[in-house]
């Protein structure tokens, strides 16, 4: 072979390896374009993925008419997503000094239990914090407005006014729902525990205190006339054994005596002097 049938072989090998080289670069910069230009979103079951379109230059943003469901899908890298949960869903919340219809400021544990219905109109018309500027100052106006019209006793105390707040705050925010085309479906709304201020306590522990002590004095009283009717029901019951007997109360003083010396002396020894002329013999009794 000569030399420059050689030279010419090794350079058009030399340009196959290059012309594969450049395509394998061009792929894996193309792959990496690809893995950059996109994200994944994974809903949890029960969860639902509102897509939210944001194009840096073509095409129209907005929110997408189909949410993603559980389950990982890819999306394009400026394409936000926002998490809705739709089971039922319950919040807790805390009143300071709800003031009562007879001015006593109470303190309120409330809650409220609610599932979303349609997570893309929900975001679409309301936004992603609808929670936080609709529904919840809605519901933290009505429970004051509810609370106003009763008083600290039947609030805090028997809790007898708890049931109609309840069907009052849940009746008007229903229809509040309604109205705001919210799609949300309200399940519980309940005052729940009802604390009165420190003052109050303290005064409802001193007034039980006080019961307490009446109730105790006149169980006591109710144990002494007890007692007062035994003792004089035995009285009678002595007298007249002492009239059947025909004895004196000298006499029957006497014989009551032996009697208790005689229990007595059943369970010991028992020693006693006989007084007479004479002197005074010594009777050991077992």
């Amino acid at each position: 072979m000569a030399i420059s049938d050689f030279t010419g072989s090794r350079l058009e090998q030399g340009k196959r390896i290059a012309t594969r080289g450049m395509a394998i670069g061009a792929l894996v910069l193309t792959l990496l374009a690809a893995s950059c230009s996109f994200h994944s979103v994974q809903p949890n079951a029960g969860e639902e993925a509102v897509l939210i379109d944001k194009p840096l230059v073509f095409g129209h943003g907005g929110v997408q008419s189909t949410p993603v469901k559980t389950g990982r899908s890819y999306i394009w890298r400026t394409t936000e997503y926002v998490i809705v949960n739709t089971q039922p869903v319950k919040k807790d919340i805390e009143f300071q000094d709800l003031m009562t219809s007879d001015g006593v400021p109470i303190d309120f544990h409330a809650i409220m239990r609610f599932r979303v219905i349609d997570s893309v109109s929900l975001i679409k018309n309301f936004g992603p914090t609808w929670y936080e500027t609709n529904l919840e100052p809605e519901f933290r106006n009505l429970m004051r407005q509810a609370v106003r019209k009763h008083g600290m006793s039947e609030t805090a105390i028997d809790t007898s006014a708890i049931s109609a707040i309840d069907n009052e705050v849940f009746g008007v925010l229903s229809t509040y729902v309604k109205k705001s085309k919210l799609p949300i479906l309200l399940l519980q709304v309940s005052a729940g525990r009802a604390n009165p201020p420190d003052a109050i306590k303290s005064q409802r522990i001193e007034t039980a205190a006080q019961e307490q002590r009446v109730r105790t004095m006149q169980q006591m009283k109710l144990a002494e006339d007890a007692r007062l009717a035994a003792e004089e029901s035995r009285a009678r019951a002595d007298n007249a054994y002492r009239q059947q007997m025909g004895l004196s109360p000298e006499l029957y003083v006497q014989l009551e005596a032996i009697k208790a010396q005689k229990e007595m002396c059943s369970r010991t020894t028992c020693t006693f002097v006989m007084p007479g002329l004479g002197g005074s013999p010594l009777i050991s009794i077992k």
